[in-house]
């Protein structure tokens, strides 16, 4: 469960500072009017392969930096906090793994925001929990759909100007990862 000798505030030290960069990002977007929005993930495109790397930073305005600011914050600590010695591997493969599905599949409009990585960390606890049915996996992953059951929502096509497909396949991608570290011993 919980990294030996792990910090809730030494688990926070990964996510904190990709919140620094997105943040940092959107000030110099502001100060500088720059078009950074241009750096999403534009599926199928060549210009549309730099948002593999660079879509979780960008985001439109600051009701979306602050919509996923709180949560990448919690989910990601929580997943370094409980999961150490998986986590840099589910960030990662939430992080990349997500654009990549969302370069090959996604509608050919411009992807931005780190809402793949959040519904990606977010699936993962709740199918790591509900897959592996050990009682502290299965308490996070019930802590998790109770503060973000209204997730699912989001990988409905209900709004043309919302990723859903980055939600979708963020979340395809945390179970994906559930499933495949289904049998790591976590360390206590």
């Amino acid at each position: 469960m919980k990294a030996s000798g792990q910090t809730i505030i030494g688990s926070a030290i990964v996510p904190f500072r990709l919140v620094f960069i997105i943040w940092l990002v959107f000030t110099l977007q502001f100060v500088y009017e720059a078009a950074i929005p241009n750096l999403g993930v534009i599926p199928r495109t060549k210009v549309g392969l730099i948002g593999i790397i660079t879509s979780p930073l960008i985001h439109g305005d600051l009701q979306h930096l602050l919509g996923n600011t709180g949560p990448l914050l919690f989910l990601g600590a929580s997943l370094f906090y409980f999961y150490g010695n998986i986590a840099t591997r589910v960030f990662t493969a939430c992080y990349l793994g997500t654009n990549v599905l969302v370069w090959i599949f996604a509608r050919p409009v411009n992807h931005i925001g780190a809402s793949g990585l959040i519904y990606g960390i977010a699936a993962f606890l709740i199918a790591f929990g509900l897959i592996r049915k050990d009682f502290y996996s299965l308490l996070i992953s019930l802590i998790v759909m109770i503060l973000y059951s209204s997730l699912v929502y989001g990988i409905l096509p209900l709004y043309i100007h919302v990723s859903w497909e980055s939600h979708l396949f963020g979340a395809i991608t945390g179970v994906y990862c559930a499933w495949t570290f289904r049998k790591v011993t976590l360390k206590t």
